[in-house]
């Protein structure tokens, strides 16, 4: 909410009022109490402005600011700014921002105090695409009930973010979580092809505490016949969700859309040309 400022036209104005209880009582009362039952003020009021008359001139009765002399705790402007910026920029809510700043800001600030902030600034309400949407119009849940009965895999291409010269080398994402547990595996590659597929599979099982029972992917040519009779082989089970229904494998795709908002776009204006590196950065 923006802060109303006085113009000095407007100040001048405002500072006629007292000015005329300083000149009733000279010219109309001669006595202060009547004065002050004239105007309803109190006595220490009139002498105040009397003091700042006598003191600094018309000037001494204009309004002044409020606000306290000492705020120990006021908000630094500089995490307002952080903010406003995590507002707008990634809609996240009071609770998603107070873990950032304190993850990644090293910035210790309650969640009631972020919506305090925001609701002063006429951002506490998100966009309507963004709100809390009625069960009903909801997208119906569903997740199994054991750690590895099944794992969503997919891809995600990765901008390119490079300033040499030519072609500029691609990425892509290879991510893996399972369908109980929620526990993500991920890892950028420089190609993606059913040979990539097969060495992120490989990762993936060494990686997990527990036996994976089936894999779910989409349609994709990385997925194709090596890939789905090597996990065969491997004796894991292997699904295709049905074409352009990229919903069936929500999950892997809703994580793909959090790293887009909360990791890619926050690397903009770096340069990362290798894919060792890119995996570091990731794995922060």
């Amino acid at each position: 909410m923006a802060e109303w400022v006085w113009s000095e036209k407007d100040l001048a104005r405002r500072a006629r009022r007292p000015l005329a209880m300083l000149q009733h009582v000279d010219e109309v009362s001669g006595n202060v109490a009547a004065t002050c039952r004239y105007y309803g003020i109190s006595r220490t009021v009139f002498y105040r402005w009397k003091r700042r008359y006598e003191e600094e001139g018309l000037d001494g009765l204009k309004d002044r600011s409020s606000a306290p002399l000492h705020c120990p705790n006021l908000t630094h402007p500089e995490v307002v700014g952080k903010i406003i910026h995590l507002r707008q920029q990634y809609h996240f809510g009071p609770l998603k921002i107070e873990t950032y700043l304190r993850r990644y800001h090293d910035v210790q600030i309650g969640h009631s105090t972020i919506y305090r902030i925001l609701k002063r600034l006429g951002m506490s309400r998100l966009p309507a695409s963004q709100r809390y949407k009625r069960r009903e119009q909801r997208w119906k849940r569903y997740e199994k009930q054991r750690p590895g009965h099944q794992l969503q895999i997919d891809v995600k291409f990765v901008e390119p973010l490079t300033d040499q010269p030519g072609r500029r080398k691609r990425f892509y994402q290879y991510t893996a979580i399972d369908d109980c547990t929620r526990l993500r595996i991920v890892r950028i590659y420089a190609k993606s092809d059913q040979k990539t597929a097969i060495q992120f599979l490989d990762y993936v099982l060494s990686r997990l505490p527990f036996q994976v029972e089936k894999i779910q992917t989409d349609n994709g040519a990385e997925f194709q016949s090596a890939f789905h009779w090597l996990v065969l082989d491997k004796g894991i089970g292997h699904v295709y969700i049905r074409p352009a229904t990229p919903r069936l494998n929500g999950k892997v795709e809703r994580s793909h859309r959090i790293d887009a908002e909360e990791f890619y776009r926050l690397l903009d204006g770096v340069v990362i040309g290798d894919a060792g590196v890119f995996n570091e950065r990731l794995k922060e």
